[in-house]
């Protein structure tokens, strides 16, 4: 490697998760989408990850599964949180319906076994059931520069939480570059037919000297949406059926203020906010469904999110003895949310429709997260080290409240209660990691590293509660080999095994007292011991001048799996549940894509994924709560100069047999499905700098019935045929 190229991996290692600047960007935060849209062709086939190798790296040359999606895909699909572009990927699923509450899934894993980030800071929630995420929608469309989605564990460089995959969200930087526009910005509107939803958003960046600014504003509201009439498993809808409280009312601000020195040393500082109103899960009416008229409705009266952000990264530094380029990021985020759950549970015949158990639950979080991450790059012959620091600490508390109301045998007699089922407590977690990418010939290159971690817990005195569980103190060693051999200079052979973890978070260890359903009581576990997995990837990897394709095949195994078991007792007359280390899950599959570019704009692309999840300890509880298969396949077209683009594209997820028995209205086999979408945009017109663009796109074209795997268990159907139209007015 000369000199002159490390030095340009140098600036951009880590450039978008703590450096100042984007190294990568090719596209100033607010300017017009002309250079993005011409660019789009290459950007298919010769995409950067910092995600994967902490460096910024050919996604051709990193030896583990990526999908990287760009600026220019976001803007153009219009989705609601960055987590809806994940529909179309390999491996990958969404967990949740409605306009803010998708959730990503990888390669069968879900919830706190997904790492989500945001410019490479973590933005996990330790006060968070097991199998529900932070969600993505907290970071503002508008702001992404692109989203970075890895396939398998990436715990030596991230640690806790990146057992199943990592999702990082790496938002826009305004160019320092001298023939940048000293000032751009952007005005646009969206309206989307599902849910009558509308959405505003405006940016504005400046550049003066060696300072940018970069301010960013959104708001929207959305309502409950309707699913079409239809069959889909042992459902069916004579008429189209509403799904209620799927909706939000949110909005979004950030500015961003960075520095840059000409030798490329740097700092910036970020503050952002996020505020939603009346999220939801989604419901369908129990009438409709048949069986079981249990009604679930679980929303979000509000949620609100507050991050602070700094960094400083240096330049090249040469003749330093212990590394070439250093960054340092820290952060603070502080993150409230009320969370309602109704029950309504009717007696059913011969009693009245209105005679049954009427349970609210009310829960109010606030969680905050100091934490920061330092690290290191350094260059030898034919090597570079990559090494560091981090450290969070999450501090909960929150208060809890439930009444519970028979109704139907005389005047309703409700009991209330108001003790926390959760104490305040604090999670605290210190990670150190290194990472040698090494070149042992021209052809052969390993990147092998190693993370140590402790994590402590330590639930704190509550008011409300005369029993505090003791605090823990774990620590963990996990490690990752990957290797890449260049076959020819098209073709990269890949494999690559390692090892990733995840400590139990605050509710699996400290929560006692009733669930929200009332119909059982979960004991606290402070003593369980963290999840790990071995992951094995086999791949290879292609890319010609107009064809690039890859294929991975994979197993993840993750011992001491974290699973709620029955304890064969009783507490206050309701059967006892505890969280135990005793599964054992395996997951594995394969993956495949590939891309094609023809002449006059012409691209074709498909890729087609399976998972097949299993408890190896326990094979009468299944837990296929992702597709089994996928296949996707897209034509598209794009005009020459950037005046046009068009798509169609189509998905089929094929049928999951492996559920639990009884468990959905769907029945025991939720059935495939197939979902045609097109879309398109053009630029209309620019005058004196001022462009105006224009996105439209048609979701589910056939008007299908439909759920996705994870959401039909309660069964939370997708919107029908609807229509989304952007205009964008950019300067």
């Amino acid at each position: 490697m000369t000199a002159a190229a490390f030095a340009l991996v140098a600036t951009s290692a880590g450039a978008q998760q703590a450096a100042p600047v984007n190294a990568n960007s090719t596209t100033t935060a607010g300017a017009p989408r002309a250079d993005s849209t011409k660019a789009r062709p290459s950007t298919a086939l010769g995409a950067v990850t910092v995600t994967a190798t902490r460096r910024a790296t050919d996604v051709q040359a990193v030896p583990t599964p990526v999908s990287v999606l760009d600026s220019a895909m976001l803007r153009e699909r219009q989705p609601n949180t960055a987590a809806d572009l994940l529909r179309e990927l390999p491996g990958v699923d969404v967990i949740g319906t409605g306009t803010n509450q998708a959730r990503p899934s990888i390669r069968g894993q879900r919830g706190q076994r997904i790492l989500l980030l945001q410019d490479g800071m973590r933005l996990n929630n330790a006060r968070r059931q097991q199998d529900f995420g932070e969600i993505p929608g907290i970071v503002d469309v508008a702001t992404i520069q692109r989203v970075e989605v890895v396939r398998g564990p990436a715990s030596v460089l991230y640690g806790t939480d990146a057992i199943g995959g990592v999702m990082n969200i790496i938002t826009k930087v305004p160019s320092f570059a001298k023939n940048a526009p000293t000032t751009a910005g952007s005005i646009g509107y969206r309206y989307g037919s599902a849910g009558e939803l509308t959405r505003g958003e405006a940016s504005l960046s400046a550049r003066a000297g060696n300072f940018v600014v970069l301010a960013t504003g959104a708001k929207r509201d959305a309502g409950s949406y309707e699913a079409p009439a239809g069959s889909y498993g042992n459902v069916t809808f004579k008429d189209p059926a509403t799904l209620s409280n799927a909706g939000v009312n949110d909005k979004n601000a950030s500015v961003y203020l960075g520095w840059r020195y000409k030798t490329g040393t740097g700092a910036f500082v970020r503050a952002e906010t996020y505020d939603a109103r009346n999220a939801g899960f989604g419901y369908i009416d129990p009438a409709l469904l048949g069986g079981d008229q249990t009604r679930i409705q679980i929303t979000y009266p509000t949620q609100s999110f507050t991050k602070w952000s700094t960094g400083f990264s240096t330049g090249l530094v040469s003749g330093a003895k212990i590394f070439d380029k250093a960054d340092v990021t820290a952060y603070r985020q502080v993150n409230g949310r009320d969370l309602a759950q109704g029950i309504f549970a009717p007696f059913g015949a011969p009693y009245p429709a209105t005679a049954g158990i009427d349970i609210q639950t009310r829960n109010h979080t606030d969680l905050t997260t100091s934490g920061f991450r330092a690290e290191a790059t350094k260059l030898f012959s034919r090597n570079i080290i990559v090494y560091g620091i981090d450290y969070f600490h999450d501090n909960a508390s929150g208060r809890d409240s439930s009444q519970t109301t028979m109704f139907g045998f005389g005047p309703p007699k409700p009991k209330s209660k108001n003790s926390p089922s959760l104490p305040t407590a604090t999670l605290s977690s210190t990670g150190v990691f290194v990472q040698n990418d090494l070149r042992l010939h021209d052809r052969l290159s390993l990147i092998v590293g190693g993370r140590w971690q402790r994590v402590a817990s330590d639930a704190l005195p509550t008011a409300g509660l005369t029993t505090i569980p003791p605090g823990d103190v774990q620590s963990t060693t996990v490690f990752a080999t990957n290797a890449l051999f260049k076959v020819t200079s098209q073709l990269n052979l890949v494999a690559s095994v390692g090892r990733g973890f995840r400590a139990p978070n605050l509710v699996e260890r400290y929560f006692n007292g009733p669930t929200p359903e009332g119909s059982a009581y979960q004991s606290a576990t402070p003593d369980l011991m963290p999840e790990r997995s071995i992951n094995v990837d086999l791949g290879a990897k292609f890319r010609g001048e107009r064809i690039a394709a890859e294929a991975f095949v994979y197993r993840n195994d993750i011992r001491d799996a974290v699973r709620i078991s029955a304890t064969g007792s009783k507490i206050s007359n309701l059967p006892e549940y505890r969280n135990v280390n005793v599964g054992k899950l395996r997951a594995n599959g394969w993956e495949a894509t590939g891309t094609a570019l023809f002449a006059r704009g012409v691209t074709v692309s498909a890729n087609y994924s399976t998972v097949k999840s299993k408890n190896l300890l326990d094979a009468s509880i299944p837990i296929g709560d992702s597709f089994s298969s996928k296949l996707v396949g897209t034509l598209g077209w794009r005009a020459t100069g950037g005046r046009g683009w068009a798509e169609y594209v189509v998905r089929r997820n094929g049928e999951q047999k492996d559920i639990v028995a009884g468990s959905s209205p769907v029945g025991n086999t939720l059935p495939a499905f197939v979902v045609h979408s097109v879309r398109g945009g053009a630029h209309l017109f620019t005058v004196r700098g001022v462009r105006q663009d224009l996105d439209v796109q048609v979701n589910n074209l056939a008007n299908t019935l439909y759920a996705e795997t994870a959401n039909a268990g309660f069964f939370r159907p997708e919107p029908g045929r609807n229509v989304v139209v952007a205009l964008r007015t950019s300067f």
